[in-house]
């Protein structure tokens, strides 16, 4: 049959192939087709390959409908279809290898059925589509619709935002259409097609089904294909349809009716069924709806027999995916066999970085697992650890505890120690310290041996540095040093002390724990390594080293992401939006606050997002949800106990004090936090940020601050040396801390300078009551309020502008920024004409010169 009201969608996705694969100037795209099961997406994309022209390779894989996607499944076939099989070992970052492979030559690369993707080989894909508009490659995905959280939703909103590429939906056939595709059958069009909803699959199924009555459900279409097949083909077209993806030609000899082979004249009847196809992996579907509809005609009971004996026969053939197998074994009860395949394919999900899909498959391998058995303890440790991992904190919480009932029950004092020990992490990075705190004493004090010892006296020690108690770091780390038994203990106690010493002030401490970091993700530490980078960049960024803590967080958050570890994902996106904010970047400071805020993620990272946020909504006057936001940070405050946190909370509060005029009395606390900051090590900036403010708010001073001990820009600021402040904030890169500074001045001049700094960088209401104090003060010769923004700010700019912005500071051409975007020069011409417009500038000279200014340099 062919196609109906499809012609756009086909005209579309071939002119993307056209433009994709041409012979010179070949300009790559994506092409989303989505649509519901039956839609035509198949049909679609099999029209427009065979269009494709010689010398163009179409490459066509599908994902798997297995109740776990199989980790980098996609990834996989594509590269085994180009004889580059990628090994366990070798998945970790193959991002680079696959783009490379797939546009060494014009390629059209299809991914069927993509809403059973799995998120390991959507990064993979995603990092495929950033680069696209420069390759020969034209993606084509086919899927569903997908619930809001899944995998695919990253890759389709990255397409959202990609000038060259598109997203195609097939809409329900029109009743004329229903009616052209029945022919002269007398079946009424109208019922039809309100018993399908225009489905074109479910239209067609009814077309071909023999005789005139119209069957009364579309399963019964289905079914009715089978008619005249004995038990014998029926049960062979059963077993076939057990195989999500397709049944294997290695299976034929081996797992036919009555334990015979399914032979070929049962093939040939099958086939006349109009049911099968072939495919590249043995013999599928035509569609997905018509296998579910077969398996359902199963008799009760049936159905779990079919997969024990392609199980059977899988085990008996060898080489099958652990994925596979443990589908089969699930689906045929087989508790023993789903527990020994899922823990594989759970080890092989985390060797590839899809800690997602090994928290599938150890929830798999232990349902219906019962008893106190060391067994069941340690897969329940395991899966706590992988749902940290992907930021599931009560849910690994409520795993760790059971394992913790089970070690206690067997006597097992290092399951005991392992167990409280993974619980205080989880516990800090749901914000409760002092329960984190409670659960590392009772790890040391379970009595466990040198190993879970070791593992617990790092994350002692890592808790006291959080809370700047350095002494108390310093001292478990020299105890435990030299008797760590283990890699990672050792690792972790390291980067503690590096850490420590960053805060205290010795710089040098920076490539110890970058060279730290490394060792851990060279030997597969992930959440060690990333770990690292998210207290480096935390700490560059609270002492103000802006420049290096971007530099840092440029190569760890991708690491993040190819690792599938949200957790420190969501924390570094959350120091990102930090400083983007100190930044002066409104836009690129929303965008990752919101993104951790709106993720459901650990509480820890939440308390940068929602101060960000409170900020971003007082300054530019959209106080909707600010005192919501700061209310928030201060119960997370107060669960954490660190000054850091403490301060910044109090700071927020006087900032609204000084913008409202209301006196808030939640800041009488702003003394006691001082006193304790000021005897801690490394708060000097956060001690100066709320001594500044409330000194504008005209607080007195308090007595424990010290003002030389205060860094630079605040020291000069309460010594009444605001220009000279003003310039050390613009010297550091904070713009708006520069206009502050400025605005306080006693000097008109330079009073008037930073309240046009403050309009420039659109921040209504920071600017407005600046101009009401410095009319109160008798300051007459103000500049006007701009109608529009008129001198370089990067407040509008997303980060994608930023880095295009970056780019263009350094002097690149748009051929050259589009080479190292990986995006085609149009597209790159679009970008810079974005930013020139939202900073205010007229060339790319005008980037170049206010790059410092910017913060681009």
């Amino acid at each position: 049959m062919g196609l109906f009201e499809r012609a756009p969608q086909l005209d579309a996705l071939a002119q993307a192939i056209t433009r994709g694969t041409a012979p010179e100037g070949a300009s790559g795209s994506v092409v989303a087709i989505s649509g519901d099961a039956g839609a035509g997406k198949t049909s679609v994309i099999a029209v427009a390959l065979a269009a494709v022209p010689a010398g163009v390779r179409v490459l066509r894989v599908a994902c798997d409908p297995l109740s776990t996607p199989r980790p980098l499944g996609p990834v996989r076939d594509v590269q085994a279809a180009l004889g580059d099989p990628i090994g366990a070992d070798t998945l970790l970052g193959a991002e680079a290898r696959f783009a490379a492979d797939v546009s060494d030559a014009p390629t059209v690369l299809v991914i069927d059925d993509a809403q059973w993707i799995d998120g390991a080989s959507v990064e993979v894909l995603r990092f495929l589509a950033r680069r696209i508009e420069a390759l020969p490659v034209v993606l084509v995905l086919a899927h569903r619709d997908v619930p809001l959280g899944h995998a695919l939703l990253g890759l389709l909103g990255d397409i959202a935002r990609m000038e060259s590429s598109r997203r195609v939906v097939l809409p329900p056939l029109s009743v004329d259409a229903v009616r052209e595709l029945l022919g002269g059958r007398t079946a009424d069009a109208e019922h039809v097609w309100g018993l399908t909803g225009g489905n074109p699959f479910f239209v067609a199924e009814i077309a071909r089904s023999p005789g005139d009555e119209l069957p009364p459900t579309v399963r019964d279409a289905v079914i009715a294909s089978t008619a005249g097949l004995t038990g014998a083909e029926l049960e062979a077209l059963q077993l076939i349809a057990t195989a999500p993806d397709a049944f294997d030609d290695r299976l034929l000899p081996l797992a036919g009716p009555h334990d015979g082979g399914i032979d070929v004249p049962t093939l040939r009847r099958l086939e006349a069924t109009g049911l099968l196809v072939r495919t590249p992996h043995g013999i599928g579907f035509r569609h997905e709806l018509a296998r579910l509809a077969v398996v359902a005609s199963a008799e009760p009971g049936v159905e779990a027999l079919l997969h024990r004996r392609v199980l059977d026969a899988w085990e008996r053939v060898g080489g099958a995916d652990d994925a596979v197998l443990t589908h089969h074994a699930a689906a045929a009860g087989d508790r023993e066999r789903t527990r020994r395949y899922a823990i594989r394919a759970a080890e092989d999900a985390t060797r590839t970085g899809s800690h997602t899909e090994a928290v599938a498959y150890l929830a798999l391998a232990l349902d219906g697992m019962d008893g106190d058995t060391a067994e069941r303890a340690g897969l329940l440790e395991l899966l706590s650890t992988e749902q940290y991992m992907v930021s599931r904190l009560p849910a690994s919480l409520s795993s760790i505890e059971a394992a913790l009932r089970i070690r206690e029950r067997l006597g097992d004092h290092d399951g005991i120690s392992a167990a409280h020990d993974r619980r205080a992490v989880v516990e800090y990075y749901s914000a409760r310290r002092r329960e984190a705190e409670r659960q590392a004493d009772a790890a040391v004090q379970a009595g466990g041996g040198a190993a879970v010892r070791a593992s617990a006296q790092a994350t002692r020690a890592y808790l006291a540095y959080r809370r700047h108690d350095l002494v108390t770091a310093r001292r478990i780390v020299r105890a435990e040093r030299d008797t760590s038994s283990t890699d990672a203990a050792a690792l972790r106690l390291s980067i503690t002390e590096a850490a420590a010493s960053l805060v205290d002030g010795d710089t040098t401490a920076r490539a110890r724990l970058r060279q730290h970091a490394s060792q851990a993700l060279e030997r597969s530490f992930d959440e060690i390594g990333t770990t690292a980078y998210s207290n480096l960049s935390a700490i560059d960024i609270e002492h103000r080293r802006l420049a290096d803590a971007e530099a840092v967080l440029a190569e760890a958050i991708p690491l993040t992401i190819d690792r599938d570890i949200p957790v420190c994902r969501q924390w570094q996106t959350g120091m990102r939006s930090r400083l983007h904010l100190m930044r002066g970047r409104w836009a690129a400071s929303a965008e990752d606050a919101q993104s951790v805020l709106d993720g459901s993620g650990a509480p820890l990272a939440a308390v940068w997002p929602h101060l960000v946020s409170a900020l971003l909504q007082l300054r530019r006057g959209e106080p909707q949800d600010a005192d919501a936001h700061v209310d928030a940070t201060a119960e997370l405050a107060a669960e954490l106990d660190e000054a850091l946190v403490t301060l910044a909370v109090l700071s927020v509060r006087a900032e609204r004090e000084w913008l409202t005029g209301v006196p808030d009395p939640r800041l009488a606390e702003a003394g006691a936090a001082l006193t304790a900051a000021t005897a801690l090590p490394g708060t000097q900036w956060a001690v100066g940020d709320l001594a500044v403010w409330l000194a504008r708010r005209g607080h007195p001073d308090d007595p424990a601050v010290d003002p030389t001990a205060l860094p630079e820009p605040h020291r000069l600021e309460l010594a009444g040396r605001h220009d000279e402040a003003s310039h050390a904030w613009r010297d550091l890169g904070a713009p708006f801390d520069a206009a502050m500074a400025a605005v306080h001045s006693t000097d008109a001049a330079t009073a008037a300078a930073g309240l046009s700094s403050l309009d420039a960088l659109d921040v209504a209401a920071s600017a407005a009551r600046a101009r009401r104090m410095l009319t109160e003060r008798g300051i007459r010769s103000l500049p006007a309020r701009p109608r529009t923004v008129t001198l370089a700010n990067p407040s509008g700019l997303t980060n994608r502008q930023l880095d295009v912005a970056r780019l263009v500071a350094r002097g690149l051409t748009n051929a050259e920024l589009a080479q190292q975007l990986y995006i085609s020069p149009k597209t790159a011409d679009h970008h810079v004409s974005a930013v020139l417009s939202k900073l205010g500038l007229a060339s790319r000279r005008d980037i170049v010169r206010a790059a410092a200014s910017l913060g681009l340099d």
